[in-house]
């Protein structure tokens, strides 16, 4: 059997995408497969995206057998941080006056530095390599999800990306997304999906290691089992597996399994033993729209993708299946909350606003049918009001809430102007998403640093508000770049805190019992919604 390995080190994203289902086993820090060394069992390598050079998670023994297999002119093929894995050098110092550069394997001849990019994409293909033999002058489709994502250097160019947007702002043209080595037997792309949205690629690689049909039937069979062990775990490395028999709000997985009424959905197996779970394509002849609720804030750096991941984190560990939505272009927020939920970036996943971001809300309701997810948890985008008197609609969290008829939960952090300021703010905010007709569940108050201050805030909120639910949770210090919600921090810090933290100071029970089915009736005119003002 042709055997494909698939880089398993923290920061990885495993579940980021399926890599055209060719991945067969896991290689991990050890570098060995099967008790063996890596590059005496396997036939080539994938190495995924995440946080891989920021985390330093690669040791000594998994980089010499990454050469050795370079050496014997196996292919490799990295993507996203495994292509910068491959590269020179990283800047990873986006937030900083100079340079913070982490070294890569030397193996592609270019170096990283900051570029933000959300877009979906069109690459044209400009020369060939074990990956794009035949098909220069066509094009591949994918999306992009980065924040070190200038390319300099002298390696050999196979795409260019068509990119509407960089750095948050319009800047249509082509860039450099993709090199390889001068033997052409290892390539990095920063294109992702580019092997499950266009199949010549994956072909391509099936001709590289001479895989007859016998052997693409073993690869995909070897594949379903190498997607059970991933899904079989929360990050990478822990040990802890989802709870498939958590009894609790939501309709479980297993529930849904006993019924047969789901479609491509994780199914729970046995793997070696221990509950996993797998793919399935069970149609569901009544589709429903899971429940749903939408984290928004009083303004950014509220701390919405950590407790977002958090609450993500304990429900995978309950046994549940969670899509997480991003409201507008910039799909790094989710990242931390895909990571642990081991669940896929979809062509769903990014809400336009104002032209910005992937798919209107409508039609991402729709695509979300019976697709077996147990909840919906929607991250807004700055200020639940950010945008919001913009004459494009929808501009605003607030707008895409009201559309969908969708309950928010309301984040104000207490870090820069205090907590009382934070629960006057809390206070104004809710005071006018009820006159928008916002469905105000519950609000929360974060980086808390007094609890006594807090607990008075709270009774403030509490009256001035009416609400019963208002959360206080405390600053929590991270070992690196504090509580940034992108991709350049340590996936594995990151996503555990969120998780320890959501589990001691909020009731996740009470969050999703505030959740509600969406149901897309229509926008606000720009004029309706001054209307409400006055």
């Amino acid at each position: 059997m042709k055997k494909i390995g698939f880089l398993y080190v923290k920061g990885a994203l495993p579940g980021f995408e399926d890599f055209g289902k060719l991945p067969t086993h896991l290689v991990k820090n050890n570098g060995l497969v099967n008790g063996n060394k890596a590059h005496k069992e396997l036939d080539g390598l994938i190495i995924p995206g995440g946080s891989i050079i920021e985390s330093q998670s690669v040791g000594e023994d998994l980089k010499r057998e990454i050469l050795k297999m370079e050496s014997e002119g196996k292919f490799i093929f990295g993507m996203c941080s495994g292509f910068q894995l491959l590269a020179n050098k990283t800047d990873i110092g986006r937030k900083s006056p100079c340079p913070i550069e982490k070294e890569g394997l030397k193996l592609l001849d270019v170096s990283f530095s900051p570029m933000i990019g959300t877009d979906r994409v069109e690459a044209g293909v400009v020369d060939g390599s074990f990956l794009t033999d035949g098909m220069i002058g066509q094009k591949v489709t994918g999306f992009h999800c980065h924040t070190y994502g200038k390319i300099t250097g002298d390696a050999k160019p196979i795409l260019r990306s068509m990119v509407k947007r960089t750095d948050y702002t319009d800047n249509q043209r082509k860039i450099l997304s993709g090199v390889r080595n001068d033997e052409g037997n290892v390539v990095g792309v920063m294109v992702h999906g580019a092997l499950d949205y266009n199949p010549a690629l994956v072909q391509n690689i099936l001709n590289f290691i001479d895989a007859d049909e016998k052997d693409v039937s073993d690869i995909q069979s070897a594949n379903k089992n190498l997607l059970n062990e991933i899904k079989g775990e929360i990050g990478i490395g822990t040990g802890i597996s989802p709870d498939c028999n958590f009894q609790g709000p939501l309709k479980s997985v297993k529930a849904a399994e006993s019924t047969g009424n789901i479609m491509n959905v994780d199914r729970i197996s046995t793997l070696n033993g221990i509950s996993t779970l797998d793919r399935t394509s069970t149609v569901d002849p009544n589709p429903e729209t899971p429940k749903a609720i939408m984290m928004v804030a009083t303004g950014s750096d509220s701390g919405k993708t950590f407790l977002t991941t958090g609450i993500v984190g304990v429900l995978r560990k309950r046994g549940y299946r969670i899509c997480v939505l991003k409201v507008g272009p910039d799909i790094r927020d989710i990242v931390p909350s895909l990571y642990l939920s081991k669940e896929k970036m979809e062509t769903f996943s990014s809400i336009k606003i104002g032209g910005l971001g992937w798919k209107n809300i409508e039609d991402i309701l729709k695509d979300i049918k019976s697709q077996g997810y147990d909840l919906i948890i929607v991250e807004g985008v700055m200020s639940v009001f950010t945008g919001l008197l913009n004459e494009k609609t929808p501009f605003s969290s607030a707008e895409i809430a009201k559309a969908s008829n969708m309950p928010v939960m309301l984040v104000s952090a207490c870090n820069k102007g205090g907590i009382e300021t934070a629960a006057v703010d809390i206070v104004g905010h809710v005071e006018m998403m009820d006159k928008i007709g916002l469905k105000i569940r519950g609000v929360i108050l974060n980086k808390v640093y007094d609890e006594k201050i807090a607990e008075s805030a709270a009774s403030f909120i509490r009256k001035r508000t009416g609400l019963d639910f208002v959360g206080a949770v405390p600053k929590v210090k991270l070992t690196e770049r504090g509580n940034v919600p992108e991709v350049e921090i340590k996936l594995e810090e990151f996503c555990f805190n969120a998780i320890k933290t959501v589990e001691k100071y909020l009731d996740v029970d009470e969050i999703v019992s505030m959740a509600e089915k969406p149901e897309f009736g229509g926008y606000s005119s720009y004029k309706t919604i001054l209307d409400t003002f006055s």
